[in-house]
Order: C-alpha cells, then sequence, then structure tokens
C-alpha cells in the first residue's frame, strides 16, 4: 500500500490563493479602518461638551421627580 503526497502542480494555485486572500484582508482591515476614523470624527463633530464640575462648585439639585 503506497501514500501519494499532493500533486506539486495544485500546491502552487492555493498558495496563489492563499497570498491574494491575505492581500484582500489586509485592504479590508486598512478600509474598516479608514470607515472607523470617519465615523469617530462625525460623532464627534455631533457630540455636545458637558459641563465640568468641580469639588468647589455648589449646584442646585431638584427633588421634584424624586418620590
Amino acid at each position: 500500500m503506497e501514500f501519494e503526497g499532493r500533486k506539486k502542480g495544485k500546491s502552487e494555485t492555493v498558495e496563489k490563493f492563499v497570498e491574494r486572500m491575505k492581500k484582500i484582508q489586509k485592504e479590508a482591515k486598512v478600509a474598516l479602518g479608514k470607515a472607523q476614523e470617519e465615523m469617530k470624527k462625525y460623532a464627534d463633530k455631533k457630540q455636545k461638551k458637558g459641563k465640568e464640575y468641580k469639588v468647589e462648585n455648589l449646584v442646585l439639585l431638584s427633588t421634584k421627580n424624586l418620590k
């Protein structure tokens, strides 16, 4: 009983396919990174800055809606 390894002709096409997939994956990561940066920039523009309180500040609290 003999065991035959993979044929050499097919391994080249598999290697090319793997290289293409790696290249596509890198491009997709770059594109997603750019999209993420743009979305963050847009969200930061729309966001309002909140008031900053310090320990010494006096704040008026309303108990009108408390039960």
